[in-house]
């Protein structure tokens, strides 16, 4: 994975302190164009790795990099999934078989055949896999080498005691899409023992990480200590505590810890964007002198 991947939260006003900021970003990504050029200046910036869910209006910047083959040529996507959102409003307005029957994709006589079966029999892998499926149309054509869960399933899976379906999600993945499986969670610890005991080794998992705890489930001293004495590959989200905490104090953190491989922000303007990898080139470096 990339040292410095890019998020969407602030595509889809996701903020975890301001309602008005929300509403503020929800103005001005009404257009998306307005994704794009920010997904631009990113790129321009040297990261080459978009972290998103599948919002609808994810397939709209898809097509986008479809027709600019060349301009995007080294361009990644991290599908996250589900968008849980649509499919609640999907259930709310059509019930769970006809919701299946509109996401599924594929051969329609064959995928239905399996999705009836799935209702029927109360078949959870299966009706994740077609989830998956259809969740993964919109990226045709696009490199996605990592496909997530979202933390809203894994954590609940995780709470249920639901290990089967996170491992079939970690297979399916692989098999299907010759892609890599990651995990997002509130609590790294918990998750990094269930996957370790389905055989999964050195795991990707995308968790809160930074000085305050804020969102990691345990505690601070819990996730050091799994950093420092446990094999996984980690994407550190929400760096800044949601604001909390000073940009360069919270990426000196994240980058001294061990076994953080990746780091995920979102931005919204082209400043934001360079000085926040500018912090991460030199943290890195200094670590390496």
């Amino acid at each position: 994975m990339d040292r410095i991947l890019f998020g969407d939260n602030q595509f889809f006003a996701v903020n975890h302190i301001s309602d008005e900021k929300s509403r503020a970003q929800a103005i001005r990504f009404k257009d998306d164009n307005a994704i794009i050029k920010t997904l631009d200046y990113a790129i321009d910036a040297g990261i080459d790795t978009f972290m998103c869910t599948t919002h609808d209006r994810i397939a709209n910047i898809c097509d986008h990099i479809r027709k600019n083959p060349v301009k995007y040529k080294d361009f990644k996507i991290y599908p996250c999934m589900p968008y849980a959102h649509k499919y609640a409003n999907a259930v709310t307005e059509l019930g769970y078989v006809d919701t299946l029957k509109q996401y599924i994709p594929g051969n329609l006589f064959t995928t239905l055949l399996k999705g009836g079966k799935a209702v029927l029999s109360k078949d959870f892998i299966a009706i994740m896999e077609l989830l998956i499926d259809a969740e993964m149309k919109m990226f045709k054509g696009i490199n996605t080498p990592v496909i997530w869960l979202q933390n809203v399933i894994t954590d609940l899976l995780l709470g249920l005691g639901m290990k089967d379906i996170l491992l079939g999600f970690y297979h399916y993945v692989n098999k299907k899409y010759d892609a890599e499986a990651g995990f997002i969670t509130m609590n790294m610890p918990k998750l990094l023992a269930v996957l370790e005991e389905g055989g999964v080794e050195n795991p990707i998992i995308c968790t809160s990480i930074n000085k305050v705890g804020f969102r990691m489930s345990g505690g601070i001293e819990v996730y050091e200590e799994t950093l420092r004495t446990k094999k996984l590959r980690v994407v550190a989200m929400q760096v800044l505590a949601g604001g909390a905490i000073p940009s360069k104090e919270a990426i000196e953190y994240v980058c001294n810890l061990p076994n953080i491989e990746s780091i995920l922000f979102g931005a919204s303007s082209k400043a934001h964007i360079n000085d926040t990898v500018a912090n991460i080139n030199h943290f890195d470096q200094l670590i390496k002198i």
